[in-house]
């Protein structure tokens, strides 16, 4: 062969496996995208375990899962989500409940206690403006009912009475100046025009001095009696109209932006359970508690036939304002843990899957919820702890967080036939590994953290199993152990053997 032949070979074998090695390359950076991503553009990303929380970049779902891509062309794929199918017997056994998600608007009620007060806007005080002595009192009992104008009490006191006579005196003199001045004196000194006019027309002055009622309604207090000294400023007497009153109540700060004025207040009294008085929220009170964390609230009852009496206690509940559009759900229906919330999604045909969502703000046995839910979906409402503790299937739900970085990435990964598990004519027993987290022989229960299972598509998770009686009677937590399992026919799996492989950690 000549030397031309020898590089022609040579150039040919050079780019035959420089050929191979480039489709190597090209192969290996295709494996590690998601199947059909490959020239695909990245729409969003979502949480594996809540397909209705998104976002725009690469993250954290709340449960701390890798957010997975979601490609243009695969929307319809992208809430596809592990679910566990229970067999209708024991959804029936169960007794689960369901209910609709519910769109449209809720108002929240606030319920707190206060206790009733005179109406501020309806009360008076009677006080004197000169030195005196109390020489009859014509109403002596707080409690009494007085209309305005009525006689409280007659005073003593010097001044008015010199002040009555420097009047007549001007009167007589003819001096106008004099009586103008005079008269103010008298009305500083506390006297209405209607006594100084009597005094006029009288010609002489009184020794006692009449104080009147200034307006209708109850003696609250007196604070005299006949013969008291009393000196300007000193309150005597308060009254007030109870036709209409006053509750004080305080609300939590977190509570006090429902609230505002105007907002219907509906209250309660021991002594009429069945009774409800309607009133409104007159004011709410600028500033918080620095003790108690509380706004306080003023609201007002009308009290035409005085059954109300200030001190009394009342129950109170408050309208909220109102939010319009939102998803409600039943309470009992939110599953809360210590680090997320979620509820238990009906599918239909005794499948159920969880949900993350994100509760708002509660009132009466309903809550919103802002994030994870749409209007419409069925969720469930009993039993959904024993659907999420129960089930032979514990990962299908939000076990599967157990491996947090790999597990839903590598399911979403796999191919939608390695993803089915065989039946049980196909596969009867599945060998596996992995390390015990805990053993209820009585109930012949146990919960392994398992090594990846390809034949049946399963990634590494932690999930509880029942056994065969007696099979894992003496392993204890931390021992790693090699076990295999049987598909019951109602698509559950059994743990048939299981060994113990190594120390236990």
């Amino acid at each position: 062969m000549n030397k031309t032949a020898i590089a022609t070979v040579i150039a040919l074998s050079v780019g035959t496996v420089a050929g191979f090695a480039l489709s190597g390359i090209l192969q290996s950076d295709t494996s590690i995208q998601a199947p059909g991503s490959t020239g695909k553009k990245v729409l969003y990303w979502v949480a594996p375990m809540d397909p209705h929380f998104r976002r725009d970049a690469p993250g954290k779902s709340p449960m701390g899962m890798d957010l997975v891509p979601v490609y243009e062309g695969d929307e319809s794929t992208a809430s596809d989500q592990p679910s566990l199918k229970i067999n209708p017997a024991v959804v029936q056994n169960l007794g689960v409940r369901t209910t609709k998600a519910e769109h449209g608007a809720f108002s929240r009620t606030v319920d707190t206690v206060g206790y009733i007060v005179p109406n501020g806007n309806l009360q008076s005080e009677v006080t004197v403006r000169t030195e005196g002595w109390i020489e009859e009192l014509a109403v002596k009992t707080p409690g009494e009912k007085v209309e305005k104008g009525d006689l409280l009490f007659r005073m003593y006191a010097p001044a008015l009475a010199n002040a009555q006579e420097d009047y007549l005196q001007a009167a007589q003199l003819g001096s106008a100046s004099l009586q103008d001045a005079a008269r103010e004196r008298l009305k500083a000194l506390g006297m209405t025009e209607t006594q100084i006019n009597a005094i006029a027309q009288k010609g002489t002055a009184e020794a006692l001095t009449e104080v009147r009622a200034p307006q209708s309604g109850t003696l609250l207090a007196l604070s005299v009696t006949e013969g008291a000294y009393v000196k300007p400023g000193m309150v005597i007497a308060r009254l007030a109209d109870l036709s209409s009153i006053w509750v004080m109540a305080e609300v939590f700060e977190d509570q006090a932006p429902w609230i505002e004025e105007g907002a219907a207040a509906t209250m309660r009294l021991a002594f009429a359970p069945s009774e409800k008085w309607k009133g409104r929220v007159d004011y709410v009170y600028p500033t918080v508690d620095l003790q108690s964390r509380a706004v306080k609230l003023r609201l007002v009852f009308d009290n035409p036939d005085g059954i109300l009496k200030p001190n009394m206690y009342a129950d109170v509940s408050l309208d909220g304002k109102t939010r319009r559009n939102v998803i409600t759900i039943p309470r009992e229906a939110l599953i809360r843990t210590g680090t997320s919330n979620r509820v238990i999604l009906s599918l239909g045909d005794g499948q159920f899957r969880p949900a993350e969502v994100v509760p708002g703000v509660e009132s009466g046995n309903r809550v919103v919820i802002t994030s994870g839910l749409k209007a419409g979906e069925t969720i469930v409402t009993s039993a959904q702890f024993l659907i999420d503790s129960e089930a032979s299937m514990d990962a299908s739900l939000m076990r599967l967080a157990a491996d947090e970085k790999g597990s839903m990435a590598a399911m979403k990964g796999m191919d939608a036939s390695t993803r089915k598990s065989p039946s049980a004519a196909e596969m009867p027993q599945v060998s596996g590994t992995g390390r015990v987290t805990a053993v209820q022989p009585k109930e012949n229960r146990i919960t392994l953290a398992h090594d990846p299972i390809p034949e049946i598509g399963w990634p590494a998770m932690t999930m509880g199993f029942a056994t065969r009686t007696g099979a894992a009677e003496n392993l204890h937590p931390g021992d790693h152990v090699e076990f295999t399992m049987m598909k019951m026919p109602d698509g559950t799996f059994m743990i048939t053997d299981i060994r113990r492989a190594g120390k236990p950690e």
